[in-house]
């Protein structure tokens, strides 16, 4: 994807904090367009059909959480959650809501352009590896239709939640690495905390109605990271 066509949202309420991020913005190629509230966000997501959302947690009207659950229903750009608290709740949540990643303010301009790059790069998608959906005791997934279902009831995941989910369904066997899981969903440029695919692995989880404590599907390996649970208690 050439930089020169990426077309990214900027939505904040603060005009100093856009025009400051405009600028250098452009200046690196991308197709900039800004509002200023959740409404405004909303009508120029379906004229402006953005690659990537930077959508600030707190907005007069809509919210940011709220913008993003409803981005997530009719758009697959990727969104990036602007902060200014430091409780990691509000991160937490706005994950949950379907953003892709999070930025807590103040950030410069170019901290900002490397995690687009660097979010730009992730897969969109898991190639599927093998015909059909695969299928863990009442939960079925298909990656050819990037959908699941649990007991015949198709369950609505985020992008990210189903990569996930893909990834450890494509080797069951495989206990896989919070930084493997990184690296496969993610991207091999992504940097920040690894405990983001806890996040995602919990929302994932409350989706699937798996109980951690008694797994069905997704099990936590102590110290090392996530499998599938094999059929027969595995």
């Amino acid at each position: 994807m050439a930089d020169k066509r990426i077309r990214v949202l900027l939505v904040d309420d603060a005009p100093e904090l856009l025009e400051l991020l405009r600028g250098p913005l452009r200046g690196e190629g991308f197709d900039v367009s800004t509002a200023g509230d959740g409404e405004s966000a909303l009508e120029l997501a379906r004229s402006f059909d953005p690659h990537v959302v930077v959508l600030d947690l707190v907005l007069p009207g809509i919210d940011g959480l709220e913008v993003c659950r409803r981005l997530r229903q009719a758009s697959d750009a990727y969104v990036l959650m602007l902060t200014s608290k430091s409780e990691e709740i509000d991160k937490l949540v706005g994950l949950t809501a379907g953003a892709d990643d999070y930025m807590t303010k103040p950030f410069s301009a170019k901290e900002l352009v490397a995690r687009l790059r660097a979010m730009l790069r992730r897969p969109r998608e898991l190639s599927g590896g093998t015909a059909g959906p695969r299928v863990f005791g009442e939960l079925a997934i298909d990656a050819e239709s990037r959908e699941v279902s649990v007991s015949g009831n198709l369950v609505e995941l985020t992008r990210i939640e189903f990569d996930l989910l893909a990834s450890l369904a494509s080797r069951p066997k495989v206990v896989f690495t919070r930084q493997q899981l990184l690296e496969k969903v993610w991207g091999p440029d992504w940097y920040g905390d690894e405990h983001l695919v806890d996040v995602h692995i919990a929302e994932l989880r409350r989706k699937l109605g798996d109980d951690p404590k008694n797994p069905r599907y997704v099990r936590t390996v102590r110290g090392v990271g996530y499998r599938m649970v094999e059929l027969g208690g595995g």
